[in-house]
């Protein structure tokens, strides 16, 4: 018999590591990386200089907060527009820009949309989130969130840009395990722009596949030149 495989609160915390280099390095087209030690916190906090935080809720209930150093929120700020296509000129030069914000809270809303499709996807559960938010916060202010967990746990991992400036992911949720009893086939990735460019290449080459709907009227039009020939 096959031990059922257990999923933790720390294998769910080391998928939102996954989600957040992936996408930032994805969007920002540098290196990211995490740091292989997790440190257990009493609670999560909002701390300078850049400050974004979410909650979500649904088959498990958490909050993540995004602490970022002006430099680390500037870097990824400036290479993701820079990859985006815009100017450098054009860019703001300070973390306190309203333009820095925006994309900050943006780039937060992919990493945990990533995130939470990976895992509800591979537990099989249904999770929802809360526009994620942003502030830019004082030296001298810290702010604590209650997202209302009945038995917390709370940890915080670092993380290193390109430029080897560093900001702090902080990851609250309920204690919980997820247990595996049987095996079971995931659905694939569905990646549109491959789907894209999979469809152009097929017109380029002047033949396309024909889809369930075109092969059965294909059968339906045999038919009637059957009925056709028999006289019916």
């Amino acid at each position: 018999m096959n031990t059922p495989q257990v999923i933790s609160s720390d294998d769910i915390l080391l998928k939102l590591c996954h989600s957040v280099t992936h996408v930032l390095s994805a969007t920002t087209a540098s290196t990211l990386s995490h740091a292989g030690i997790v440190q257990k916190i009493t609670r999560t906090r909002l701390k300078p200089d850049v400050g974004c935080f979410s909650i979500f809720d649904g088959g498990f209930s958490g909050l993540v907060v995004i602490n970022f150093s002006a430099a680390a929120a500037l870097e990824i700020y400036r290479r993701y527009m820079l990859h985006m296509g815009m100017p450098e000129e054009e860019l703001a030069f300070s973390h306190t820009s309203d333009e820095v914000g925006n994309v900050m809270g943006e780039l937060m809303n992919q990493m945990l949309g990533d995130f939470i499709g990976k895992v509800s996807k591979e537990l099989q559960t249904s999770i929802s989130q809360s526009q994620p938010k942003m502030l830019t916060i004082n030296k001298e202010l810290t702010i604590s969130i209650d997202a209302n967990l009945d038995d917390p746990i709370a940890r915080r991992v670092s993380f290193k840009t390109e430029n080897n400036h560093i900001f702090y992911l902080e990851f609250a949720m309920d204690k919980t395990e997820f247990i595996r009893l049987a095996e079971f086939e995931t659905d694939e990735e569905f990646d549109p722009d491959l789907l894209l460019a999979r469809h152009g290449n097929q017109q380029a080459q002047g033949k396309a596949p024909e889809s369930p709907w075109v092969k059965a009227a294909n059968v339906d039009d045999d038919t009637d030149d059957l009925f056709k020939e028999l006289g019916i």
